[in-house]
């Protein structure tokens, strides 16, 4: 990746967003900048949900190639996945939220690193106001993984997200959306879609009740 101008800012409050700046981000991830920002649960680091993007935030995180990013969608009109009926009331319901749903994608809309090996895609659409003025400006969908290191906790602040990669924040290739201090939370629910009947993969801030009261025919491993 081509270092950023140190001009670029590389670090800033997201109340200081407003639609030109927000367009200023949206181009800094079409270059295949990366961008650390707040969600509902714990800062997240993000980039465009490209080849380019997948190669760039695996090496930033030192991730697993094997372990696929989580896509944040601006909406539910997502295509080339597979809309279940279960799925569909599922975000219906629960979004946006702290709820990721995995879908098939037979078209391979997304590239590999999004799309799992066994043809699944993770997208959630959050509630965090960040997330929705940028994707109401820049609406495409958004790698998004924890902003942290293998083996340690996400950070809960734009400081703690800056110190774990200054060379990125210096050199403009990482930009930080900062929100103060994030209480701690859940990490989102996760249920796979993908099949014939919809199966709870992680409990997390929503429960078994409020889904199977959405979706009846629930699998779920105690």
């Amino acid at each position: 990746m081509t270092p950023r101008s140190r001009s670029q800012p590389a670090r800033f409050q997201v109340e200081d967003c407003d639609r030109e700046f927000l367009l200023r981000i949206g181009r800094h991830l079409d270059a295949d900048g990366l961008l650390a920002h707040p969600t509902e649960t714990v800062y997240g680091v993000g980039a465009a949900a490209t080849p380019a993007g997948v190669e760039f935030l695996g090496e930033l995180k030192a991730r697993d190639p094997n372990k696929p990013f989580l896509v944040l969608v601006p909406g539910s009109d997502v295509e080339g996945l597979v809309w279940t009926p279960q799925a569909r009331r599922l975000a219906q319901s629960l979004w946006p939220g702290p709820v990721t749903l995995i879908l098939a994608d037979p078209s391979h809309r997304f590239p590999p690193g999004v799309r799992s090996e066994a043809g699944g895609v993770a997208i959630r659409m959050s509630p965090h106001p960040f997330i929705r003025s940028l994707q109401r400006w820049w609406p495409h969908p958004l790698l998004s993984s924890s902003a942290n290191l293998p083996g340690q906790e996400p950070a809960r602040s734009g400081e703690e997200v800056a110190s774990l990669w200054p060379k990125e924040v210096a050199e403009g290739r990482l930009w930080v959306a900062e929100a103060g201090k994030l209480p701690p939370a859940l990490p989102s629910t996760v249920v796979d879609c993908s099949g014939s009947r919809p199966l709870l993969l992680r409990r997390g801030p929503v429960g078994l009740d409020v889904l199977r009261g959405i979706v009846e025919d629930l699998n779920w491993d105690d």
